[in-house]
């Protein structure tokens, strides 16, 4: 059985979780690999709606769900989404988290916040859940990692090593109060007898799983233009979402991994600042954000959105070594006369037909559109490529010619049943 790794192609917020889902009672481990609480997942299993934040979504699965090393944890919203989770049915406890997971304490969310009021106009657009800050202590090598819960001085030697400058940062250049060392202690240590069973060397756990044969699926969080070295950088996330950071971020080798599966939208969304050549800033992008229900899961912001723009999926798809693309919120777009694709960019004058390289060209990009005949009919009951309408398979196809990879499944609607399968994802 293969290593599959699961990641977005455009901005995030693709529908990652309803792929990963699709997989079902097949899969033995789902790894998040990267990320934090800044990440959401909306599925819909049985007519009922659940929002996950930090947990895979293959809590909602028979499989062992995974926080993987290369996740920051926010001990708070971890035991907030189980208990939740808990009190509707679903068994948590085969959860494991692994012992090098950084922890998000609570100072890292107060420097989250005031840095982006600090910059202004030049803010990044972060959600303030302190996950930049705990990236941050992790490559400074001042971060808590989820096995110092488990030994009571360590921690506390450790906060307290952490805010000997955090507070100078804090006082004089913020003007905030001070952080207790042991008041951020004693928060943290509440945890431990909780994440005391779910600690694991989670590296040689999914080694051992996929030498034996059983399925992993590594469910990335963001995606590729939000990656921090490869993205729309400075606004991207601080950690690697891209196909790699699966390897990094959970202990395997990348001869694991077998198949890598794409996630992108039937039109685009992004969160926060940033470029995005094909925002529609008019009735158009009001009535998909209305359509699509397009509202961050983690923070309820009103998602940007724009048309399909597979300059921005070819690249995620080459650099990460795509092989099959999952298609979402194809239903959305049903009603439209025509519907824009964009084929290109005029950069100063220039035709471009490959995602450039250069940030100031991304900012100058002007859309080049092809207009696709649309259709009116409902295809949230469709279950096969041959029952969408003509004009719906013909738009699939150009965009598998012009993202050149294979379309190997098409969302058509929340429900984990509504999904068109053209190749088998394992």
């Amino acid at each position: 059985m293969p290593g599959i790794v699961v990641i977005g192609t455009q901005w995030g917020d693709e529908g990652k979780g309803k792929a990963t889902d699709q997989l079902g009672d097949s899969v033995d481990y789902t790894v998040r690999y990267s990320g934090g609480n800044n990440a959401g997942h909306t599925l819909v299993v049985n007519g009922e709606k659940y929002a996950l934040h930090l947990l895979p979504s293959g809590i909602l699965n028979p499989g062992i769900p995974v926080i993987g090393n290369g996740v920051v944890v926010d001990l708070e919203v971890l035991f907030s989404e189980i208990d939740a989770l808990n009190a509707r049915g679903i068994d948590t406890s085969r959860l494991i988290l692994s012992a090098n997971a950084h922890i998000i304490a609570p100072y890292h969310k107060t420097l989250d916040k005031v840095t982006e009021r600090f910059l202004g106009k030049r803010k990044i657009g972060t959600t303030g859940r302190g996950v930049g800050p705990a990236y941050a202590d992790k490559i400074n090598r001042v971060g808590l990692r989820i096995q110092d819960l488990l030994d009571e001085q360590l921690l506390r030697d450790k906060v307290a090593a952490s805010l000997i400058q955090k507070n100078q940062l804090l006082v004089k250049v913020y003007n905030q109060m001070a952080v207790d060392a042991d008041e951020v202690a004693d928060h943290l240590l509440s945890f431990a007898d909780r994440v005391r069973p779910m600690v694991r060397d989670v590296a040689r756990e999914l080694n051992d799983a996929l030498e034996a044969g059983k399925l992993v699926v590594f469910e990335g969080a963001q995606a590729h233009h939000l990656d921090v070295d490869h993205g729309t950088y400075p606004y991207v996330t601080s950690s690697n979402p891209i196909a790699a950071g699966a390897c990094t971020g959970s202990g395997v080798g990348p001869n694991r991994l077998d198949r890598i599966v794409g996630i992108a939208k039937a039109y685009t969304t992004r969160v926060g600042e940033g470029p995005f050549p094909t925002e529609l800033l008019d009735a158009d992008g009001d009535r998909l954000r209305h359509d699509g229900g397009e509202f961050g899961t983690t923070t309820g912001r009103p998602r940007r959105c724009g048309w399909f723009d597979p300059l921005v999926v070819e690249a995620a798809c080459t650099y990460n070594g795509v092989t099959d693309v999952f298609l979402t919120k194809l239903d959305i777009l049903t009603g439209w006369e025509k519907i824009p694709v964009c084929v290109a960019y005029e950069v100063d004058g220039e035709r471009v037909e490959h995602y450039p390289v250069m940030m100031d060209d991304i900012v100058k990009a002007k859309p080049v559109y092809e207009y696709l005949d649309g259709w009116t009919e409902d295809i949230s009951g469709c279950r096969s490529f041959d029952e969408l309408p003509a004009t719906c398979q013909a738009y699939v196809k150009r965009l598998e010619e012009l993202i050149r990879c294979r379309i190997s499944g098409i969302g058509v609607g929340p429900g984990r049943e509504q999904a068109v399968m053209i190749h088998d994802l394992v």
